[in-house]
């Protein structure tokens, strides 16, 4: 299919479905860094800048994209809503919908956004699209079913042509279960928190963060099976995503290093996007038997369908694939960071008042890795002020 991708980021999305055969015709990025990555990485594809600045798609689009922004419909951030200044964009989609009429259009965002202010976002985008003719399905994926990164999304099909549900709706598995310890697997979770959540992840790291708007990047940690806490090298979260390392690298030529975090932390999970791409060119044939009870405004399920008359709840897993892979600590290829005392002993103060359960050991590992980045702080700091001295 011939591809317009709207607020595309770092191309995420569009890598995926370039991957399963593909073509981007012409993409809508304004952020600086962003728009850099994609000048180097998808060279010879237009981006117009402003969504609002296109007034309609290329002649022979065939799928309209849109990663469009999250901000007023996570969890994390202003929960504004859907008419919220960032996420009411939205409105721009169905502007070029009517202008152009795409038999496809694929649109991705945050999980949170289903039950936030009573499912009125979800409400809002099955109605406009049924309004207008349009079959849907969606589904709360989980990158977890490709990597090593603990991430849902929703994922959002509409057609005019075929049945979206057998996109979206086919594919389904359970995770593969394993028994998992602190001496045998690595397992993240985010040294920002500790008083009410951790974001724990069994040979896994939790969700991606965007970071601050000032570029203050937010990863999360890891505990190897040796003891060490690290944060990943900026290599390792594209990599997580299922981008190639250094892919977002053309950002640093119009902003600082640290920006990157952002613009990995809001990527499209790419291979989710390419098991989507190749179900677009292989559908397979959706099972009514998985129909459930008829949708009440508000309430919606992690996935569900409308046939063109009734909305649907699906009964589905967040889990289309378990592809094989690396475990977390054999995924890292690049040098990670050790977490920092301050930062470690600001989580273990933290942890300590917290009445969170933690898994047993966990809280002497924080405290042993305190102690050995101590030690390497006591080591190399007298070197410093001998060097400084000579």
């Amino acid at each position: 299919m011939k591809i317009a991708g709207l607020f595309a980021g770092v191309g995420g999305l569009e890598l995926g479905l370039h991957r399963a055969g593909h073509e981007t015709l012409v993409l809508s990025e304004i952020w600086d860094p962003a728009a850099a990555v994609l000048e180097r990485r998808f060279a010879g594809v237009p981006n117009v800048g402003d969504v609002a600045d296109l007034r309609s798609l290329p002649t022979g689009t065939e799928l309209l994209t849109a990663g469009f922004p999250c901000q007023d419909l996570s969890q994390a951030g202003k929960t504004a809503g859907i008419k919220g200044r960032k996420s009411g964009l939205v409105s721009h989609v169905f502007r070029l919908i009517d202008r152009s009429r795409p038999k496809w259009v694929l649109l991705e965002n945050v999980s949170f956004m289903l039950r936030l202010d009573a499912g009125s976002a979800m409400t809002r985008l099955v109605t406009e699209f049924e309004q207008r003719g349009y079959r849907w399905a969606y589904r709360v994926v989980n990158s977890l079913s490709f990597l090593p990164h603990r991430r849902a999304r929703v994922f959002f099909l509409a057609s005019l042509e075929g049945d979206p549900a057998d996109v979206l709706l086919v594919d389904d598995t359970e995770p593969a279960e394993f028994q998992t310890n602190l001496q045998s697997h690595a397992h993240g979770f985010y040294w920002t928190e500790g008083t009410r959540g951790l974001g724990w992840g069994p040979d896994c790291v939790p969700t991606l963060k965007n970071g601050s708007t000032i570029g203050i990047p937010s990863p999360p940690a890891i505990l190897l099976t040796n003891g060490e806490i690290v944060t990943p090298d900026i290599r390792d979260a594209e990599r997580l995503q299922g981008l190639p390392a250094d892919w977002t690298k053309p950002a640093e030529q119009v902003a600082r290093a640290s920006f990157r975090w952002s613009l990995v932390g809001n990527a499209v999970s790419t291979p989710v996007a390419a098991w989507i791409g190749k179900r677009l060119v292989k559908p397979g044939t959706y099972n009514p038997s998985r129909d459930g009870a008829d949708v009440v405004k508000g309430n919606w399920p992690k996935a569900a369908r409308s046939d063109g008359k009734v909305r649907r709840s699906v009964s589905i897993s967040e889990f289309p694939k378990w592809a094989k892979r690396d475990r977390l600590e054999n995924f890292l290829r690049h040098e990670p960071n050790l977490l920092s005392a301050r930062a470690t002993a600001g989580f273990l103060s933290r942890i300590e008042k917290s009445s969170l359960r933690f898994v047993p050991g966990f809280k002497d590992k924080v405290r042993n890795h305190l102690e050995h980045v101590r030690a390497i702080d006591s080591f190399v700091e007298p070197s410093r002020l001998l060097l400084a001295a000579e």
